[in-house]
């Protein structure tokens, strides 16, 4: 069959979680209650940062980016897969697959830029302390969001484009509770090779060059904290990075899990916990990363918090 714009197929199945109707009840509260501590903990960090004078600076600039990030990536796919818990319907449409799939590709883009911008930032600010404010300048951090987005829409708009001249035949079924990029194109009855091409192309680019920089970060920095003679110099130093890494190991470690599930035969639910290690826990849990280990921003919820409640 040739290439071209035709599917046949109008819609695409989605992989059930759990085939026993008494466990799905709790599988329904355990990711309602995860989105909901994703979204609330998020909007908590976005909205202490652009309200305290405090937390004005390039490392809570980003990290307001990257909480915005995690509640757009966990919205794209848990909200879908709730309904399907709740209607018992695991269909999607064929428009419907590729949009979620773009986006999906889209926020994680983003946020491996965020994670690379977020680790050049401390990387300058243990390095080069007296140059921080000059290197770090408004315009710079500016310039490094907006590269991000263009990256990570581009990349996404490309791909998701070069799917839709690929045709699909009876076979659409997903081994996944969303649509993601690779899992779809694995469904098509016509040429793939250009598709998967510009997918490893896009990996080793978009993936490769951010954690290449992140490395080089804290290999500088390390070897920087090493050099300082007191302890507590050393404690303070490393604690200005330690949430920041705790995240980056968490993000690329989840990454890493399912790059290997892809590349080897596994059951389909340990490809599923992997990605939902890579898509719903981490964007969870940033927001006590960094709420927990930052005395600025604990007193800067704290504030907020006692704010609402003076309101309510």
């Amino acid at each position: 069959m040739e290439p071209g714009n035709q599917t046949g197929t109008s819609y695409f199945i989605l992989m059930r979680l759990n085939y026993d109707p008494t466990v799905e009840p709790l599988i329904f509260g355990f990711f309602m209650f995860t989105y909901l501590v994703t979204i609330v903990g998020n909007l908590l960090i976005i909205i202490a940062v652009s309200s305290d004078s405090h937390l004005q600076t390039p490392m809570y600039l980003f990290l307001s980016k990257l909480s915005f990030t995690d509640i757009c990536l966990s919205t794209t796919t848990v909200p879908n897969m709730l309904k399907n818990i709740h209607t018992q319907d695991h269909s999607i449409s064929y428009t419907g697959c590729l949009t979620q799939a773009c986006f999906v590709l889209s926020f994680a883009v983003l946020e491996s830029s965020v994670l690379a911008a977020m680790a050049y930032d401390r990387y300058a600010a243990i390095c080069h302390p007296l140059n921080y404010t000059v290197i770090m300048n408004p315009q710079f951090c500016g310039l490094l969001i907006l590269l991000s987005l263009i990256i990570s829409t581009a990349n996404s708009l490309l791909q998701c484009l070069m799917i839709l001249r690929l045709s699909f035949c009876t076979n659409n079924e997903l081994p996944l509770f969303f649509c993601e990029l690779a899992q779809v194109i694995k469904l098509a009855c016509s040429d793939t090779l250009i598709n998967y091409i510009l997918i490893y192309l896009a990996t080793f680019i978009f993936g490769g060059i951010p954690i290449s920089g992140i490395i080089f970060s804290y290999t500088r920095i390390v070897s920087s904290i090493l050099k300082i003679s007191s302890l507590r110099g050393r404690y303070k130093a490393f604690s200005t990075c330690g949430s920041h890494f705790v995240v980056v190991s968490l993000f690329y470690g989840a990454a890493v899990g399912v790059y290997i599930c892809s590349a080897i035969t596994v059951s389909p639910q340990i490809t599923t916990v992997s990605y939902m290690m890579y898509t719903v826990l981490p964007q969870m849990l940033n927001p006590f990363i960094y709420s927990l280990r930052n005395r600025d921003m604990k007193k800067a919820l704290g504030k907020l918090i006692t704010k609402v409640s003076c309101f309510l």
